[in-house]
């Protein structure tokens, strides 16, 4: 029983309207079709009158056709009529719908703007970006700090790798062939000599070097 004394909406209203209206339509439907063939009927009473030689029945039945014939337009015009408000109906139910859209949306819109200070906003903001930035320039320092740290040990341990195996690839033992100083007594001729066997001159590891390809 509720659902009996519920209010009814727009929505509703306008359907009650449209079902109505088509209703209408359809009756006017039917009206012009009685009409068509009531006129039919009379051209052909009109033209067995003709035929009989009476023109008073013609006259008369002629006038009665014309009669039928505004009745015929006007079922046309109330037809045009129906249909101009029942497409009316509609584009009001929608222009309702966009305006209540629109009360809704302002009203979000002002409990938003009660809710947000434009002046802490911003500042929260200006905070945010100038944080931020501090961290970038925080963070910057402690990687290039980082980078110096670990660039240049590791540069020197690759560097001394790089001579390391240019030196073995070429013959030479940094332990092996380097050259010893001599002992006392060592400045015997045949100390001198041993010591000039030993030594490798600049010209043959250059020599060496451009053999392997390396300027």
């Amino acid at each position: 029983m509720a659902h009996l004394f519920k209010k009814k909406t727009v929505d509703d209203i306008i359907k009650e309207q449209s079902k109505e209206l088509r209703g209408t339509q359809r009756q006017i439907a039917r009206d012009r079709a009685a009409l068509e063939k009531q006129e039919k009927q009379m051209e052909a009473e009109i033209k067995k009158m003709a035929k009989s030689g009476n023109r008073e029945a013609c006259k008369i039945l002629a006038k009665q056709l014309v009669q039928l014939r505004k009745q015929m337009n006007r079922t046309y015009a109330v037809s045009s009529k129906v249909t101009s408000m029942s497409t009316q109906t509609k584009v009001m139910n929608s222009q309702m719908k966009m305006a209540g859209a629109m009360s809704t949306t302002a009203k979000t819109m002002q409990a938003v703007n009660k809710k947000m200070d434009p002046q802490k906003t911003l500042k929260t903001m200006q905070d945010f970006q100038k944080e931020n930035m501090k961290m970038g320039m925080t963070e910057d320092m402690i990687n290039d700090t980082l980078d110096d740290i670990f660039d240049e040990s590791g540069d020197e341990e690759e560097s001394q790798d790089i001579v390391n195996q240019v030196l073995d690839e070429i013959g030479i033992e940094i332990s092996g062939k380097m050259v010893k100083a001599p002992a006392a007594g060592s400045s015997l001729p045949g100390a001198a000599a041993s010591s000039k066997q030993a030594t490798i001159s600049d010209d043959d590891i250059e020599r060496q070097l451009r053999a392997l390809g390396v300027d």
